[in-house]
């Protein structure tokens, strides 16, 4: 690593972190969070829900399998999860300079390079992950040649208008079914779960009134952020309980929902970002591993009159997602789409579908 430059990252508390720099050379800052899935990096990296957030990876070896090409398959891209990248930095223990895979076909630096985002490895994510266990989720800063920048709080801004799509989208036109889909920063892979099954797609901008729209069902998606800001969106939500078409949210989506229904949200200490996240299905000893990248969650104490908790985090008891009694409304807070995996949960698009 001599050839390479010192970066460093301090986080608000004046923790700081001396590594080297092998993505992009520019100072960044952000909210500092960790994941402990152990593979996954090319779709954690283009997940939207990471927007403004310093991505640090408790895994020791990133950049062993590279990354794939930039394929487009039904108008989207078919091995990321969205157009970009949109971590503000990625923070690794040992970054891999070799790399071997079938789908590969550059590394994981030139890949940050080419959309100036920092890369950081050689630091001790081990003792960064237990600070954040500790004291939470802090704002963090990566500083290369001595060029400080100021904190960042990605929570204050509404993240969720930086990752919608601008305009009305539709994918397998020709579709059974139509679900309108409002994109608060959807990943490709709920796209794709709804396409391969039959289902017409109409993505719609996050503020946007789709209710002159003629759907059979409607979808929220997941997105970054804290889902107080969606204030438009919330509003269009609570419009559509007043009907009995089906509806489903997934992450974000299960927070606008339970908003929209009247119920609380909350930031957690450190969130849940991994694979392993076991759920379990209320009323059954059924148990689910689920992929989850979250920062808030529903107030349980909140949930009331023709509504329950339909999941509950085996960790934490945390609420996993939300039913109503008699009417076709639910969510999950986890991905049941979960690229790049467990699928345990995928059958619940099934589910959805069932519903239309």
């Amino acid at each position: 690593m001599n050839n390479l430059k010192k970066a460093v990252l301090e986080l608000e508390d004046g923790t700081k972190y001396t590594g080297f720099s092998f993505g992009y050379e520019g100072s960044v800052a952000g909210e500092v969070v960790f994941n402990t899935a152990m593979t996954g990096y090319t779709e954690s990296l283009t997940d939207p829900s990471y927007e403004g957030q310093i991505l640090t990876a408790t895994y020791p070896m990133i950049g062993n399998y590279g990354i794939p090409g930039g394929e487009t398959e039904d108008g989207m891209q078919k091995f990321f999860e969205s157009d970009r990248i949109h971590v503000k930095a990625f923070v690794v223990a040992d970054y891999s300079f070799e790399y071997s895979h079938w789908n590969a076909e550059r590394s994981l630096a030139d890949w940050l390079k080419s959309q100036k985002v920092p890369g950081v490895t050689g630091i001790d994510t081990r003792a960064l992950t237990k600070r954040l266990r500790e004291k939470g989720s802090m704002l963090g800063r990566i500083i290369i040649d001595d060029k400080a920048v100021d904190f960042y709080d990605p929570n204050k801004d509404n993240l969720v208008a930086q990752v919608s799509c601008k305009d009305v989208e539709v994918y397998n036109e020709g579709g059974s079914k139509t679900v309108v889909l409002v994109d608060c920063g959807v990943k490709n892979n709920i796209i794709r779960c709804f396409t391969k099954r039959g289902a017409k797609v109409v993505r719609v901008p996050w503020n946007y009134d789709f209710s002159g729209i003629d759907y059979d069902g409607l979808f929220i998606s997941n997105g970054p952020g804290d889902p107080k800001m969606c204030t438009e969106t919330i509003s269009h939500i609570k419009k559509a309980l007043t009907e009995d078409r089906p509806i489903y949210g997934i992450c974000l989506g299960n927070q606008l929902l339970a908003l929209a229904a009247g119920f609380d949200t909350y930031k957690l200490k450190y969130g849940h970002r991994s694979h392993n996240q076991p759920v379990l299905l209320e009323g059954t000893d059924k148990c689910h591993i689920t992929s989850q990248n979250h920062g808030f969650a529903i107030d349980m104490n909140t949930i009331s009159g023709d509504w329950e908790p339909m999941f509950v985090n085996v960790n934490d008891n945390t609420c996993e997602g939300i039913r109503h009694k008699t009417k076709p409304f639910f969510s999950t807070q986890f991905h049941p789409e979960a690229c790049g995996g467990p699928v345990d949960t995928e059958y619940l698009f099934d589910e959805f579908l069932k519903l239309l």
